[in-house]
């Protein structure tokens, strides 16, 4: 099986079965992304920079059998598949991408955050967080919720990467943006931002986010490029929430144009969506052929991302990597 039909075949599933050695070392848990309030996940690598993080689910019909020093063999639809467990550092391979604040006070109608015990890190323990794993990182990234407000939340982790400065790694941010934010966040020497249009249109973001501005998402991307540069601009939208495949072109040409790359994020069915179900793999491969298309006349690679979803792949199907 080809990667990109492997990987947008695990990505449909979303979890494995976990058997074998012991493997402790390589399930990373965490209060944001795919895995936020799960069990926990794995990243099972085939080499080249190519790896796909996946659930861990006793129940689940595909497995992987750890046999032993990271080596793993895949098992799914009848075939085998050998290659490697990858040990996350914080929450990716070569990356300290923190949660600095596991809660929030919005209620997006897929998230489950605001349903967890999250709580906001102390900047102190942040920085022993990363102290902990310097030696096997190339990159710092930092997402959050919105604990108390939005004007709040951004002073907390101006405060928090002004913190980082110090071990000298490119740093990356996802927050919810203020007007202000690019700004300062480039003052402060951030190298990448991502802010996240979550959903292909208007009129499913109000659905899915009440009392957040997709108005003001778009300002603030629009805002970066010019201070950070064509290629160095995320947004992350989801595949899953009852968009069709031309909305999904249609925002992703909107912000390629822009020099934002979008960044196609496969529903992991949560909170008040729990019911939905996951996109079909043949629906993901059809949206990264045309996710690559668009990247590719635009002039945008995500290769060359220094943090954050596009530098670690796991979690989406990245053109130029995976396909």
């Amino acid at each position: 099986m080809e990667w990109s039909r492997l990987k947008a075949r695990l990505l449909e599933a979303g979890s494995v079965r976990l058997s074998g050695e012991p493997a402790d070392r390589y399930v990373s848990r965490s209060a944001a992304g795919p895995s936020a309030g799960t069990s926990g996940s794995l990243f099972f690598s085939v080499g080249k920079g190519r790896r796909v993080r996946v659930g861990i689910d006793e129940a689940g019909s595909i497995e992987i059998v750890h046999r032993g020093g990271g080596e793993a063999d895949l098992f799914v639809d009848g075939d085998l598949v050998r290659g490697r467990l990858e040990p996350a550092a914080l929450h990716c391979p070569r990356q300290a991408y923190i949660t600095v604040s596991g809660t929030c006070i919005f209620h997006c109608r897929y998230c489950p955050v605001p349903g967890l015990p999250g709580r906001r890190k102390e900047i102190a323990e942040i920085v022993e967080l990363v102290r902990s794993v310097a030696d096997r990182i190339d990159a710092i990234a930092i997402t959050s919720g919105v604990a108390s407000s939005i004007e709040e939340e951004e002073a907390y982790v101006l405060d928090v990467v002004a913190a980082l400065a110090l071990f000298g790694l490119p740093i990356g941010v996802s927050i919810y943006p203020g007007p202000e934010t690019p700004v300062r966040l480039h003052a402060l020497g951030v190298v990448e931002v991502k802010f996240n249009l979550e959903t292909a249109t208007e009129a499913l973001f109000c659905e899915m986010c009440p009392g957040l501005s997709w108005t003001a998402i778009h300002e603030a991307l629009s805002s970066s490029v010019a201070l950070f540069g064509r290629g160095r601009v995320f947004s992350n939208i989801i595949v899953g929430l009852g968009e069709t495949d031309e909305d999904l072109e249609q925002v992703m040409a909107d912000l390629a144009a822009a020099g934002v790359i979008p960044v196609l994020r496969p529903l992991t069915p949560a909170a008040s969506l729990a019911g939905r179900p996951r996109p079909s793999a043949d629906r993901l491969l059809r949206l990264c052929a045309a996710h690559e298309r668009i990247l590719r006349q635009a002039g945008l690679d995500p290769r060359q991302a220094l943090t954050m979803c596009p530098a670690c792949t796991g979690c989406d199907l990245v053109p130029g990597r995976d396909a």
